[in-house]
């Protein structure tokens, strides 16, 4: 039998969903999951874009411009300008999701063997989408006791070497919730800057921060040929089933390359792009309501969490989500029993493992993430339901 491929054996598996089938099978025989997992939100798609998706008139559904549609583009730079960056519509790339989006990026300004800084802990799949670009991600650690701040530049430039070609950065931050200041962005720009690097900057959760603090792009930062900007319609208008992401860069020679990865694939997906495009303008009541509520949802989770004996989870800046420390050893062990040994009147929860979203070895085997993307209800009783699984596993 021929042997499968070494790049396909060093994926890791996504923390995120590796356990479903565990989740599944509970579900088989009965069981309810809260899903606490996974960044799903339960919140409405604008309803623009649904309608927009039912009047679809065309006779043939057709191959969109490999960069997608100019009308989308467009909209999309006054969209952008509304949070600082100012961009061309032919500065834009449409993909299929934010995970083409990294991935294209990644293909088009690294080489295989480069080495692409990450703070960590990250989003797990930035691991998975550097081995299939051949790519080696060098973590600089972030802390849970420093509410996993931007780490010292010092960190970053002890962790740079002659293959370093970039940093990637998530802002906010999924997992953490970090909201990067413009004083660190600042300090970032000094190290990309010095050292001539690219800066990719994932921005999909922009829509959801809660502080007074006005959010900074990476794009207004000054460095025009360095950044990468990575985008998604999924999380801001609850849309990740139709795989509409971006890439947004000012780099021409980036730019051209990535044209041709764009027409390698053809084109982005059709009917998302409808969608998009029709939840772009006059949607500002819904953002605003949607933002109110993962506020909401924020402020009750991390309260109650806290509450938990043993649990520690720093308060979230931003996204929806959090990275907590559990009083046990082992979370992924917690985690797989909670599957397939706790019920709690025929109910259980499910977490994502927080050490595969950790490039050094050992860090983060107490801690899991945590969506809060649930109705407030939803999450307490997932909450009330945590918290008794944890005692019974303790008591063991």
């Amino acid at each position: 039998m021929p042997e499968v491929s070494v790049r396909g054996q060093q994926m890791p598996l996504s923390p995120i969903r590796k356990l479903t089938p565990l989740a599944n099978e509970a579900k088989r025989q009965g069981v309810k999951v809260y899903h606490l997992n996974i960044g799903q939100p339960d919140v409405e798609s604008p309803a623009k874009a649904i309608e927009a998706i039912r009047s679809i008139d065309r006779k043939t559904l057709e191959y969109s411009p490999s960069d997608g549609f100019p009308s989308l583009r467009q909209k999309l730079t006054g969209y952008y300008s509304k949070f600082g960056i100012d961009v061309k519509a032919d500065d834009i790339l449409v993909t299929a999701g934010g995970s083409e989006a990294i991935l294209m990026a990644f293909m088009a300004c690294l080489n295989p063997g480069d080495e692409l800084l990450v703070t960590e802990p990250c989003y797990a799949n930035y691991i998975t989408l550097a081995v299939e670009a051949g790519v080696n991600v060098v973590s600089v650690s972030s802390k849970i006791e420093d509410n996993f701040a931007l780490p010292p530049i010092e960190a970053f430039e002890e962790a740079i070497t002659p293959l370093t070609r970039g940093i990637l950065l998530c802002n906010p931050s999924n997992p953490t919730g970090y909201v990067y200041s413009p004083k660190e962005l600042l300090q970032l720009k000094k190290i990309v800057e010095k050292y001539d690097l690219f800066l990719f900057s994932d921005e999909v959760y922009r829509e959801f921060v809660y502080t007074d603090e006005p959010f900074l792009s990476a794009m207004a930062l000054g460095l025009e040929n360095n950044v990468v900007l990575l985008d998604s319609v999924s999380k801001r208008y609850s849309e990740c089933g139709i795989r509409v992401g971006m890439i947004v860069t000012k780099n021409q020679a980036v730019k051209d390359i990535l044209m041709k990865y764009c027409q390698a694939r053809l084109s982005p997906p059709l009917l998302g792009q409808i969608a998009a495009e029709a939840s772009i303008e006059g949607v500002e009541d819904y953002l605003a309501a949607v933002h109110d509520e993962y506020k909401a949802r924020r402020d009750f989770f991390i309260k109650r969490l806290n509450s938990i004996p043993g649990v520690h989870s720093p308060m979230p800046h931003g996204a929806f989500y959090t990275v907590a420390s559990l009083p046990v050893e082992d979370s992924e062990d917690f985690c797989r029993w909670c599957l397939t040994t706790f019920r709690d009147k025929g109910e259980t929860v499910m977490m994502a493992p927080a050490s595969g979203f950790y490039r050094h070895p050992g860090m983060g085997r107490n801690q899991v993430r945590l969506a809060y993307v649930l109705k407030i209800e939803d999450l307490a009783r997932a909450l009330d339901i945590l918290e008794a699984a944890l005692k019974a596993y303790i008591s063991r």
